[in-house]
């Protein structure tokens, strides 16, 4: 890795640390881990966890066909859109298999708390998650949530709902990236 790459990654573990998303570990897993440049020129840390995943037992729960999607929408008139702030790392990894999140770096080995981005159960195990605790308004789609109504009064009330929901579940709504 570059001075600089060694640099941003030594900052990311400690922001990993002091949030309590992750530890050091001492774990026999060990995923590689690199990183990827974001459009605006930030490094995102890539753990590969394609190993990992092969061994998975994978989750089937059905994603929404897009077809039904359109048709649970129709006649509706009123809509918002809720975007959750980072969708996995509002989920625990079970205690049992925090292990198997390990990954390797230069400066030790870790493991997460949180769900993190890679595992092939993640989208499934949020959209799960979300799905079951909303009625049926609502249109969940992995850290999207699509409120629908026929007119305003009802769309109130709908968003009411569904935000004590999230408050209840400890779910937290990123607002900037949201529309209402």
């Amino acid at each position: 890795m570059a001075l600089t790459e060694l640099k941003e990654l030594k900052a990311q573990l400690q922001e990993l640390t002091d949030k309590g998303f992750g530890r050091l570990s001492f774990s026999p897993w060990g995923a590689p881990m690199l990183f990827v440049k974001k459009k605006d020129e930030s490094m995102r840390p890539c753990i590969d966890y394609r190993q990992l995943n092969k061994v998975t037992i994978k989750n089937k729960y059905p994603f929404p066909r897009i077809d039904d999607l359109f048709d649970q929408l129709k006649g509706e008139t009123v809509f918002s859109k809720i975007d959750l702030r980072s969708g996995y790392y509002q989920l625990r990894i079970k205690e049992s298999d925090v292990l198997k999140t390990a990954f390797r770096t230069r400066f030790g080995h870790y493991e997460f708390l949180i769900m993190p981005f890679g595992l092939t159960n993640a989208p499934v195990v949020l959209y799960g998650l979300d799905e079951s605790n909303f009625p049926i308004f609502v249109v969940v789609l992995i850290d999207d949530i699509l409120i629908y109504s026929r007119d305003e009064t009802k769309h109130a009330e709908h968003l009411r709902t569904v935000l004590q929901t999230l408050r209840d579940k400890k779910l937290f709504v990123k607002f900037n990236k949201s529309e209402f």
